[in-house]
């Protein structure tokens, strides 16, 4: 009795896409690793997820994989630890009086719930319609697969040489703050040294068919509020008690809140381009054994707060406003800022990067996503913060994409994933886009920075 093995329909579809539009070295059999897929997924395997995050191994694949794309050189380059690498490729241009190009992304990834995801989220699943689980498919380890895939096929199948150097940078802690990772490294003579022109970074996935750029981020405020008063009964009513004061500036925060969300709920402004602000701890009471004491009214509280703020925003305004407002010294208040970046740039500009014909960047990288078919949304503010603005706070242009159209948005969250086709598409992106940038000779330029 003999049997037979029939591919599932999806998948003899999907082998029948690749046949048409990816060129056959991608699936050629090379020392490392056999196709795009399996580098991806190989990456994925590598948990880099903090607080332990695996650096050593992710650089050791990268390298792996760097070391089969001919003209290619790597650097690995320590600024603080030896347990946080930063990894440098660079593809030599035939010009390099020429400013630089730097695709950057991050090496590490936040943490899981194992218990909360369909699949184990280091085990880079791939389901029957394609979907490879795991932490990082979005955020960011897929950018910084598919620079490398797309520098190999422009070498390999087209045997291209940059005019500009095209610098890869892999760099650690970007999801804690990355001031040990960027953060160090734009402050070094190894990176004054690169002379960098233009830079992209990561972005976030698009739910439509139009993918989406980011010319900047929000800057994160770490505020929290204390308040002082007379302690006592539970039973008695005081002026200016702890927890009165700390609820008066609340109340005055959340309609704060209240206003800055209706803009964007009347649709005249995006979610990133007004200031957030969101409650995310509280600490008050009198402890017991079952919980707090009902009736004892505590003489010190304290309440933290998630601000969010676009370059836009006028930091010294906001700052009196806390000062004034929310935790104003005459209600016995007291506050403390944490800025987690800049708003401003080194000049004192606002962090942004000009998307109009200003930047000829700006209608270089337009034109390489037009050339590849595809189509870009309107440019945005990235409601959360990156290592861009690292590079914005020198003047230098730099925008965040990360090819994912059509895809739901799910970096941090549980059952990251990121569909195969989704990811070979984001490959032939970046050819087009590597290729148009490194190859501007770059007559137009004005000098920004």
């Amino acid at each position: 009795m003999s049997t037979r093995h029939h591919l599932p329909l999806i998948s003899a579809v999907f082998l029948l896409f690749l046949s048409l539009y990816l060129p056959p070295s991608l699936f050629a059999s090379d020392d490392h690793e056999s196709n795009p897929i399996s580098r991806f997924r190989n990456y994925l395997r590598i948990n880099t997820a903090h607080p332990t995050p695996n650096y050593a191994a992710a650089v050791n694949h990268l390298t792996a994989f760097a070391a089969t794309i001919p003209t290619v050189q790597t650097q690995t380059l320590y600024f603080t630890t030896r347990d946080k690498p930063l990894l440098l490729i660079t593809w030599p241009g035939s010009n390099p009086t020429l400013p630089a190009i730097l695709l950057n992304s991050h090496l590490d990834s936040v943490p899981v719930e194992p218990s909360k995801w369909l699949h184990d989220p280091f085990a880079a699943h791939v389901s029957d319609d394609g979907k490879i689980y795991a932490r990082g498919a979005q955020d960011d380890k897929c950018i910084g697969m598919q620079y490398l895939e797309a520098i190999k096929s422009l070498k390999v199948n087209l045997d291209y040489t940059p005019l500009r150097t095209v610098y890869i940078s892999y760099v650690p802690d970007e999801e804690i703050g990355g001031f040990d990772g960027w953060g160090k490294f734009v402050e070094s003579r190894e990176f004054k040294e690169l002379d960098i022109g233009f830079v992209l970074d990561e972005g976030q996935a698009s739910i439509t068919d139009e993918f989406r750029v980011f010319y900047a981020d929000r800057s994160p405020w770490n505020l929290v509020i204390r308040a002082n008063g007379i302690p006592g009964h539970g039973s008695k009513m005081y002026d200016n008690s702890a927890m009165e004061n700390l609820m008066k500036s609340v109340e005055v925060m959340m309609k704060f809140r209240e206003n800055q969300f209706d803009l964007v709920k009347a649709g005249r402004a995006m979610n990133s381009e007004v200031i957030s602000v969101n409650p995310v701890f509280f600490k008050a009471g009198t402890p017991s054994p079952s919980g707090f004491l009902m009736n004892m009214q505590p003489s010190e509280v304290e309440a933290g707060f998630d601000v969010r703020l676009p370059p836009t925003a006028d930091p010294d305004l906001m700052r009196r406003r806390i000062e004034e407002e929310w935790a104003p010294e005459w209600r016995n208040m007291t506050y403390e800022i944490t800025e987690k970046g800049p708003l401003r740039d080194n000049m004192g500009r606002p962090l942004m990067t000009a998307t109009n014909d200003s930047n000829p960047w700006w209608s270089i990288f337009k034109q390489a996503i037009a050339a590849s078919g595809g189509k870009l949304a309107k440019p945005e503010i990235l409601p959360s913060t990156t290592d861009a603005r690292f590079m914005r706070q020198l003047g230098i242009p730099t925008l965040g994409f990360s090819p994912m159209k059509n895809t739901p948005i799910l970096l941090h969250d549980h059952n990251e994933y990121l569909k195969d086709t989704v990811y070979f598409e984001g490959i032939k992106v970046y050819e087009h886009i590597i290729r148009s940038l490194s190859s501007f000779d770059g007559a137009s330029i004005i000098e920004t920075r």
